[in-house]
This record gives structure tokens, sequence and C-alpha cells, in this order.
């Protein structure tokens, strides 16, 4: 029903070694810079309410959420959620992430175009995740042991609810580097940061960007990898 195990390796194999890879460069850069305290000595918290201040972003919070890496902005609450070891920590790789999701705060402000149109594309690839893979596998059964015509459709459809996965991946790309960008220069703007402090948010922020790359590829090579079975099937 799969084909040859060598199309499988050509398409999905390397963006997984990529994303091993890129995951292990944010723990290894994040476990160095969470050792190196910044002179200031503002924690992530602090960092990412002076910053919310500075651009009038007063009704967005800032709140402790549980968890490794876990931070985010919510734009549905305005409230920018700090994992435990950014939160409290006052390190400079606590002050990038926690600038990274300010820039996000200040990207929903400003109504950035990309992440609105992720925002509002949530719904529709919360669908996609949950059923499109079992949707397509559905179909190939289908077809593979009735002959069904309707079952092509069927792995069809399913190819078409994760391609907007991978389209979602593809437009968080922006959304992420813009945020980053936005961090950078508001660090050394505001006087948080020293341009030597900079060289540890450049290596967080920047291992942290390639997981998104790494994600966007994998979700591609995944539609692809599935569309090469699909329309295999029907030579």
């Amino acid at each position: 029903m799969f084909g040859s195990f060598g199309p499988y390796l050509l398409f999905v194999l390397p963006p997984f070694l990529l994303g091993l890879w890129a995951q292990r460069r944010v723990r290894v850069n994040f476990e160095k810079y969470s050792k190196v305290g910044t002179t200031a000595g503002m924690t992530g918290a602090k960092v990412a309410r002076q910053m919310l201040d500075a651009e009038g972003l007063y009704d967005v919070k800032v709140e402790r959420v549980a968890g490794n890496l876990t931070d985010h902005y919510d734009p549905r609450g305005k409230v920018l959620r700090l994992s435990e070891a950014t939160h409290d920590s006052v390190s400079v790789a606590a002050a990038g992430i926690a600038a990274h999701e300010m820039g996000h705060a200040l990207q929903d402000a400003k109504g950035y175009g990309p992440l609105v149109l992720r925002s509002a594309l949530v719904p529709t690839v919360n669908i996609g995740s949950r059923f499109g893979t079992w949707m397509f596998m559905g179909g190939l059964l289908l077809t593979s042991f009735l002959g069904s015509q309707l079952g092509f459709y069927i792995a069809l459809a399913g190819l078409g609810l994760y391609t907007l996965v991978a389209l979602f991946s593809v437009i968080t790309l922006p959304v992420e580097f813009d945020a980053s960008r936005r961090a950078k220069a508001l660090l050394t703007e505001h006087g948080i940061l020293y341009k030597d402090e900079m060289e540890g948010v450049d290596a967080v922020l920047n291992a942290a960007a390639l997981t998104y790359v790494a994600a966007a590829i994998q979700a591609i090579s995944q539609v692809l990898y599935w569309a090469f079975i699909l329309f295999g099937r029907r030579r």
C-alpha cells in the first residue's frame, strides 16, 4: 500500500533528522545561556513587562505557566505566558525568550498580516491535523482492498486537509522571524541588554527559529510523500 521504502526515506527521513538536530541546538543553547546572567538582573517576567509598557501595551498580562519552554503569547486573552524557567530567571536566555514573546504581542497590537492569517487558520488546521491523516489512510485502505473510487477521493480530501497544516507551518515562519527581529531591536533600544549580551540572545532565538524551519520542511515533505503515494497509484 505504501510503495517502496526508498521514497519514504527520501521524503521523510532528512526533514526528521533536521528536526532532531534543531531541537538539540535549542536545548544546548538554552542550557548554556540560562547560566549567563544579565547585567540588569531582570527576570524574564520583568523584561516582558517593561517592554510591553514601553510600547504602550498595558492591557497585556504576563503570567507564569508550567512546563519547560512552554512560553507563548495568547492573542485571544491578551496574555503573555512564560514558563517557570523564563518567568523567574535573570539569564540572557530568559530575557531573549521573554522579548520574543513580547514581539508577538506587538505584532498582534499592530495587526501584523501573517499573524492575523495564522490565527484565522487555527480552527481549520486543528481539523486537518486531527482528521487529515485518518482520512488519507482510510481512503488508501478502501482503494487497496476494494478498488473504490470513493477511497481515492477520501484520501485526496485527507491530503487537502493536511496541506493546510503544512501551509500553517509555512505562514508561521515570517511570524516567528519577525517576532525575534522585534525582540532583538527592542532589547537594546530600551537598554535592557548590552550589545555583548545579545550574542546569547541571537544563539537562543536563532536555534528556536530553526525548529520552525524544520517543522515546515517536515510538513511539506509529508504532503509531497502522500501525494507521491496517492497519484503514483493512479498511474
